[in-house]
């Protein structure tokens, strides 16, 4: 009988392990070539469709930003509308390949990156249709949609998967944290309006509660201050007080990250079960306790 290794069953569960579980890989065949090359990134063909997506991303996203600005479309509109459909088609052959490749593909499709994946491409096709349809909106706006590709680069780098582990793990204490500061912001913005008053720019209670946020935050959008000595000195101990507390949440996240440093998992998957998500010092898989073969990660 085979038993687990505690370095594999102590192991978290990778966002790719849930997405493999949810989508269903497929077991063998050109679907299972397909699908370890764009989903999972620790191979060599999957780290290069992953740089090679966030590059046209990036170029997409420099094509939106200079589509906007008048002389640049001008000059230059013809070689643009070439890359935004050359780039449009690319995407819409890889969102075509990951429905194929995967068990359920209404799952993909209805899932964050699915949806997201869906907005990148739409916006152009439906600036064909739009302009003969004058009850919807102009199509540019439908045009500036196609930002939505910059999401599509979490789907493609680690660190935002760890980051955003990082900020699910701490959010009962970040919450704690703004629920302070948002009961300081209402009791001096109180007594702001009470010390200053109407004369001075605080005609509510409500304004001053938006004055004492942007001092707290070091905003300070200058459009209301004070005008008092005894104001003045509130303002003053809200700034020094504002510079205190905005380092607390950085100190949270920060303190999960090193928490969670030597402990990634990756797309290493188990022969028997197709488990993934093991460390790459586990020797037996966490969910069947078989055997793994040893890891050797592609060289970078």
């Amino acid at each position: 009988m085979t038993v687990s290794d505690p370095t594999s069953s102590a192991s978290p569960a990778r966002p790719a392990d849930v997405l493999t579980a949810r989508l269903g890989r497929p077991d063998e065949g050109w679907r299972r070539r397909l699908y370890t090359v764009i989903f999972e990134a620790d191979t060599r063909a999957g780290r290069a469709f992953d740089l090679t997506l966030i590059g046209l991303i990036l170029l997409s996203i420099g094509v939106v930003m200079a589509d906007s600005v008048v002389e640049i479309r001008a000059r230059h509109g013809t070689l643009l509308t070439v890359l935004e459909w050359t780039l449009t088609l690319l995407f819409t052959a890889e969102y075509l390949a990951r429905l194929l490749c995967v068990r359920h593909p209404l799952r993909y499709a209805r899932s964050f990156y699915g949806v997201i994946d869906l907005l990148a491409v739409l916006p152009t096709y439906l600036a064909v249709l739009v302009p003969g349809l004058h009850a919807l909106i102009d199509v540019r706006v439908l045009r500036l949609l196609r930002i939505f590709r910059i999401l599509k680069l979490g789907a493609y780098v680690a660190e935002y998967g760890a980051l955003g582990a990082a900020l699910w793990a701490t959010r009962r204490k970040i919450l704690v944290f703004l629920t302070f500061v948002a009961m300081v912001a209402v009791v001096l913005g109180t007594l702001m309006y009470v010390v200053e008053g109407p004369a001075n720019g605080f005609t509510s209670i409500p304004v001053s509660i938006y004055w004492a946020i942007t001092t707290v935050t070091t905003v300070g959008f200058g459009d209301i201050t004070p005008k008092t000595d005894l104001g003045r000195l509130i303002s003053s101990m809200m700034m020094l007080l504002g510079w205190g507390t905005l380092a607390v949440p950085t100190g949270i996240v920060s303190a999960e990250f090193a928490a969670r440093r030597g402990q990634e998992p990756t797309t290493r998957h188990c022969p028997d079960c197709l488990s993934e998500g093991h460390l790459p010092s586990a020797r037996y898989c966490r969910d069947c306790g078989a055997r793994l073969p040893p890891w050797q990660r592609d060289p970078a």
